[in-house]
């Protein structure tokens, strides 16, 4: 065994931690996510001793809405890195196709691809379960919506991102939907969070959508006014991505990023 060689493997290793912030800050990012979201949980586990089979079926409900998010912001993402990895970026925005054209190509096969495994998550949780997703009813389709238009503006703001930095910056993609997992009250209601918390929570649609699930599954329906604040903030968003998205393309064709990515 040859040390000398060990030690430049390490070298080459550890030189690209100092060189990349994605790398350095992803040592940090899962251990804190993960600390912050099953401490939030076992707070609220605490409050719920008495209520297990409510528990069991907000944690079920819970699960297979945040996979509508991060289903429909991985749609957008993961397509943009798809072209990536194929080498295919360049041959794609040579070609007469908009941007806003690829965009939307990827919402609709998000969309499709999150009927599939909604579908599938509610035929095992009924299964295994026997907790019917579609018992909720009508409010099922505004929660939904409300979920997708949020992971479509997640996902063209981690896409922008990407672009601008590049392949280094793969880790968002997998990375920002965890980011607001914490503060958005997916698996505990709103209350558990700290005081300080909470304007920031209120500020995320998602947060409204997870909060009026619990209140449907304790049979006290959904609220009309906090769906609307759901679908208002959804429509501020959309239009700041977009912006935000278009803005990062302009700059990475200006300074050559996108023939960069399309080679790397």
């Amino acid at each position: 065994m040859n040390w000398g060689h060990i030690r430049a493997l390490v070298l080459r290793y550890t030189f690209l931690y100092t060189r990349s912030v994605p790398r350095v800050a992803e040592m940090f990012f899962w251990p804190v996510m993960d600390l912050l979201v099953w401490g939030f949980i076992t707070v609220y586990l605490q409050k719920l001793e008495h209520q297990p089979p409510a528990l069991v079926t907000f944690l079920l409900g819970s699960m297979i809405f945040w996979d509508i998010l991060y289903r429909a912001q991985q749609a957008v993402t993961i397509s943009f890195l798809e072209d990536i990895w194929a080498r295919n970026l360049l041959n794609l925005f040579v070609s007469p196709i908009r941007v806003s054209e690829f965009i939307v190509a990827t919402y609709i096969v998000g969309f499709v691809k999150i009927l599939v495994t909604v579908g599938i998550l509610a035929g095992l949780a009924l299964w295994f379960y026997h907790w019917n997703l579609f018992q909720m009813g009508l409010p099922l389709i505004p929660l939904f919506a409300s979920l997708l238009l949020m992971g479509w503006a997640v996902g063209m703001i981690t896409t922008a991102l990407i672009m601008r930095w590049g392949q280094s910056a793969e880790a968002l993609a997998w990375g920002i939907p965890f980011l607001i997992q914490p503060i958005c009250a997916v698996f505990y209601p709103l209350s558990v969070l700290p005081k300080w918390i909470q304007p920031i929570s209120r500020a995320i649609p998602a947060t409204y959508v997870f909060e009026g699930m619990r209140q449907v599954l304790r049979g006290e329906g959904l609220s009309t006014h906090e769906m609307m604040w759901a679908f208002g903030l959804n429509v501020v968003y959309l239009i700041g991505a977009g912006l935000f998205f278009n803005y990062m393309f302009e700059v990475a064709r200006d300074k050559g990023l996108l023939a960069k990515l399309g080679t790397q």
